[in-house]
């Protein structure tokens, strides 16, 4: 008998219409409101090379890793690479490994590696986020070549008045 070893997906492709919904929504649901509370553009990506995240991924394959789990963050001073990146979102990708627990059910657990100052945990961070380095072609932008035409909505924000990003 051949055993095959079953693929396990949560994601699926998706066109553009459901990327711009979701983008909208995040915009007028969160952007604005974080834009606001820390006093500057916040995050809306994070790009990373193709390159790195094949040799992320196959470092989390070859330590046990059966997943990426891709959790929020915000950059403070102690994380943040440059200070014009302090108070912004960011992701950080986390290799995971699916363990069943007694009761049955499945939870995706952190790998954890080996290293000369004992276990860390594996993950990968500091993409180049936008705002602020977007829009400039150089990879350094600043807040100021940020893409607006790729926002073309308007939000009421009651208090504030109606505001086209």
């Amino acid at each position: 008998m051949l055993l095959t070893k079953a693929t396990k997906k949560a994601g699926k492709y998706v066109n553009g219409k459901h990327v711009d919904s979701l983008l909208n929504n995040y915009k007028k649901e969160r952007w604005l409101q974080n834009s606001k509370h820390i006093g500057k553009e916040d995050s809306l990506s994070v790009w990373y090379s193709v390159e790195e995240l094949q040799e992320f991924l196959e470092t989390a394959k070859q330590s046990g890793a059966d997943g990426i789990k891709m959790y929020f963050g915000v950059y403070k001073a102690d994380t943040a690479k440059e200070e014009r990146f302090e108070e912004r979102q960011t992701i950080v990708m986390v290799a995971s490994k699916t363990k069943v627990l007694d009761n049955g059910a499945s939870a995706d657990k952190s790998v954890y590696i080996n290293t000369a100052k004992g276990p860390e945990i594996l993950a990968y961070n500091t993409g180049r986020i936008c705002p602020p380095t977007c829009g400039d072609g150089t990879g350094t932008g600043s807040e100021s070549g940020f893409d607006w035409d790729n926002m073309n909505i308007i939000i009421d924000s009651k208090d504030d008045g109606m505001i086209l990003i």
